[in-house]
């Protein structure tokens, strides 16, 4: 365990920062998965409800450091298509 006060306080700031980072990227996940199902279920005005929150989440996620811009990218490419494709 860290002893000097600057480690500790980094110990803090990680634990903070790693806590804040898995509710943003669990709150992602669960959002993308309610977008899915509705498109798996063919419910337009569910997914069309949903589809511009989703985005604007993932794209919030490469601002905050949660998702690479690439994969940010072809989640909502491949999200837009399935919803095109409705």
């Amino acid at each position: 365990m860290a002893s000097h006060k600057s480690a500790l306080k980094r110990i803090k700031q990680t634990r903070a920062r790693t806590a804040r980072n898995r509710a943003h990227r669990t709150r992602l996940r669960h959002q993308i998965r309610k977008l899915r199902s509705a498109l798996e279920a063919k419910d337009k005005a569910l997914a069309e409800s949903l589809l511009r929150p989703t985005l604007a989440l993932i794209d919030h996620s490469v601002s905050k450091g949660i998702l690479h811009r690439n994969t940010a990218a072809r989640y909502k490419s491949r999200l837009t298509l399935r919803f095109n494709a409705l």
